[in-house]
């Protein structure tokens, strides 16, 4: 995956899928995605080669301060 991006709120990450990806393969790299880190699907874009960009967004986590106990 490429760099994210913080926009407000949320947390936003670019994935690109090659040509030769199934739908259903896809759906469970973004399935994986979802459940392990917390991302969830924003915008899918289709190409004429049949390659896929897709942005996951997250909310954003606050940064924990050095010593505060929560």
């Amino acid at each position: 995956m490429n760099e994210g991006v913080i926009d407000g709120d949320w947390e936003y990450r670019p994935l690109r899928l090659p040509p030769g990806i199934s739908r259903r393969t896809a759906t469970t790299q973004l399935a994986i995605q979802a459940e392990f880190a917390g991302w969830e699907l924003s915008r899918t874009l289709l190409y004429s080669d049949g390659s896929r960009k897709m942005w996951l967004r997250r909310k954003r986590q606050p940064a924990l301060l050095p010593g505060l106990i929560t």
